[in-house]
């Protein structure tokens, strides 16, 4: 299975949409330079399927009719943009949600992850959940360690490694 990737993001501070970049380095057992949540542990890199966001902007519009039922949605707006739900790496023509603990993945010529945690646990309801009322982290988000460090580019291709 491949996939490439769509956009790298990063921020200086976490709970904040990340802002994309053309490129970025992922530092062996750490995550990607720079980032807010960079650091040791199961979550070193985020990684969310583009195809889940685009599912996700048609459901939150749909919401949206049922304003008068459902009073958590605050906002009409379903514009999303790579980076809003916090994703390191947003992938395009890659199913991610099928993919099982311990899967490595391989990330442009040098880079390997393998996947860690599937799925985000919330703690504290973020901007897109207040914003919309859902967030799709919690469902369709997942996490890697960087197993093999190295450079990563906008276009990328991602693939299973068997």
């Amino acid at each position: 299975m491949k996939g490439r990737i769509l956009s790298i993001n990063v921020s200086e501070r976490k709970r904040v949409p990340k802002s994309p970049v053309e490129e970025g380095f992922l530092e062996e057992g750490w995550g990607l330079t720079g980032d807010a949540h960079a650091g040791p542990g199961e979550r070193q890199v985020s990684l969310l399927a583009w195809e889940g966001v685009e599912r996700f902007k048609v459901e939150s519009l749909k919401l949206k009719d049922k304003r008068e039922k459902c009073p958590k949605v605050k906002s009409d707006e379903a514009e999303l943009k790579p980076g809003d739900f916090a994703e390191n790496i947003s992938v395009e023509g890659m199913n991610l949600t099928c993919l099982a603990l311990g899967t490595k993945l391989r990330v442009g010529n040098e880079v390997i992850l393998q996947i860690s945690k599937i799925g985000k646990d919330c703690h504290a309801r973020c901007a897109i959940y207040q914003k919309l009322g859902d967030c799709l982290m919690p469902r369709e988000g997942i996490f890697a360690k960087v197993v093999k460090g190295g450079s990563i580019r906008v276009k990328d291709e991602i693939e299973v490694l068997k």
